[in-house]
């Protein structure tokens, strides 16, 4: 089974919105943040990922929203990779109300693995220290 971290997160006042709710667009931050934390769990970190010269470029988003959190709930965000190949990765997460688990939204973030010239790479191929890393939490 792959592995899945997990995040934990306090709503702020600035991320609610006029209906004193979490705002559609503060998810995708959070999304961010679960994602950072689990590359870090690889052994790895963005910014040395980076310094490599592997670059991760967004190229889909999608977020399904089933309740609506408030300022000072406290989240449970849980990232794992549903799909990796030598020339892509794709996240999927999940967002938690604690302590009920209540499940708030789902959603999904697509990648491409490129170079600093923002071209294709083959991971396995340019990197395969990497690859492996990923690979085994996949």
């Amino acid at each position: 089974m792959a592995y899945k971290s997990e995040t934990r997160l306090t709503v702020r006042y600035a991320e609610t919105d006029m209906m004193g709710i979490v705002h559609h667009s503060r998810y995708y931050p959070w999304f961010e943040q679960a994602r950072t934390d689990f590359i870090k769990r690889s052994g790895l970190t963005y910014s040395e990922m980076e310094r490599m010269g592997i670059m991760l470029p967004l190229t889909e988003t999608q977020c399904r929203y089933l309740y609506g959190l408030k300022y000072e709930d406290e989240v449970l965000v849980t990232c794992r990779i549903d799909k990796l190949t030598v020339a892509r990765i794709e996240f999927s997460y999940e967002v938690f109300r604690l302590p009920d688990m209540t499940k708030a939204s789902e959603g999904r973030t697509k990648h491409g693995f490129v170079g600093r010239d923002f071209k294709p790479i083959n991971l396995k191929k340019t990197f395969p220290d990497v690859w492996e890393k990923l690979s085994a939490l996949a």
